[in-house]
């Protein structure tokens, strides 16, 4: 999968994993075209799932971060307006973004903007004028997994 299927990918699903498995479409399983097994950074195909992972994650249309599971997350901006209207209904440290730096040592580092402070001003503004019920009806696909997560996670106190 190219730089550019791969932003597809993102695009069309709205909401990809990283690498987990779980209820949104796995990048490195698309890419790997099989279920992957402990880590893939050992799948035959380690190093192309990288590089799309790379490029989604300095795309501008696309917000990492860890909302499915607490994964890393991709979401597309077609859905930010509703996600930050519903942005309540999350934790925030989901909502989280988080970039990869590599520092001069060569090290990887985490940075986080923490949410709203990474929400643009025209994602915002285009949030405001949605309704709730507007919001949930553009997230409904994924609203029942993250209801269902919500609830599971407040189960266990």
């Amino acid at each position: 999968m190219n730089s550019r299927k791969a932003l597809d990918f993102v695009k069309q699903h709205g909401i990809v994993l990283q690498a987990a498995h779980g209820p949104v479409p796995s990048l490195a399983e698309a890419i790997a075209g099989e279920p992957i097994r402990g880590s893939w950074w050992g799948h035959a195909r380690g190093k192309e799932i990288f590089r799309a992972s790379q490029v989604i994650s300095e795309s501008p249309d696309v917000l990492v971060c860890r909302l499915i599971d607490g994964k890393v997350t991709f979401v597309h901006r077609r859905l930010w307006p509703a996600l930050v209207r519903l942005g309540s209904r999350f934790p925030k440290e989901r909502l989280t973004q988080i970039r990869e730096e590599h520092t001069p040592s060569g090290a990887h580092a985490l940075r986080r903007k923490p949410f709203p402070s990474w929400v643009p001003r025209e994602v915002m503004d285009a949030s405001k004028t949605l309704s709730l019920a507007e919001a949930e009806k553009i997230l409904a696909e994924w609203l029942p997994s993250f209801a269902a997560r919500k609830v599971r996670s407040s189960q266990r106190g």
